[in-house]
């Protein structure tokens, strides 16, 4: 009998997270509707020449993160040797504790796979790895549900740089690429 209410609470609670309260089942669905759609490539690989030309130069950039662990756009262009200004919004509804947000741009040639592993172990840094510090061009604070945060660098070399999330998780489906022409 202590099994069957177990197991009774537990289908009860998983589909109240399935359908939920209407105050927070609309989380996912209205950050999707809010992040800008693309069909640029995910950037998971170096995008082909002809993607990267067709594309506009922007040392301006904002970014949403959302509660379906996407940022709003993957791949961007900027210019080398010049100011690149990254705004990073989370537009989710989820507690920073659980779906936290942070944009990581890394020197070119660092093994992201080691880095967001690396990041797991430092939470009290934001996730951000101090033995691998030296592999981080910049990046941003992590953010909670409606927080932005603001950072600024330059990319002396041309080249292509990746990004991430490294909240814990994260990094599987939040990484893209900036191309510095």
């Amino acid at each position: 009998m202590k099994y069957a209410y177990s197991s009774i609470l537990a289908i009860t609670i998983l589909l109240w997270a399935c359908n939920g309260d209407k105050s927070t089942r609309g989380s996912t669905a209205d950050t999707g509707r809010l992040a800008k759609a693309t069909s640029k490539p995910t950037a998971l690989a170096t995008p082909n020449n002809s993607t990267i030309q067709s594309m506009s130069t922007n040392n301006e950039i904002e970014i949403t993160a959302n509660d379906r662990m996407q940022y709003s756009d993957t791949l961007f262009k900027v210019r080398a040797g010049k100011r690149v200004t990254v705004k990073l919004t989370n537009i989710g509804k989820m507690p920073k504790n659980s779906m936290g947000h942070n944009f990581t741009l890394l020197k070119s040639g660092t093994d992201v796979g080691e880095f967001a592993n690396e990041a797991l172990a430092a939470r009290d840094q934001d996730y951000i790895p101090p033995a691998m510090e030296k592999a981080v061009i910049a990046h941003t604070k992590l953010v909670g549900p409606g927080e932005s945060d603001q950072i600024s660098f330059t990319i002396k070399e041309k080249g292509f740089y990746d990004f991430l999330c490294t909240f814990p998780g994260h990094y599987g489906s939040m990484r893209g690429k900036i191309a510095a022409e």
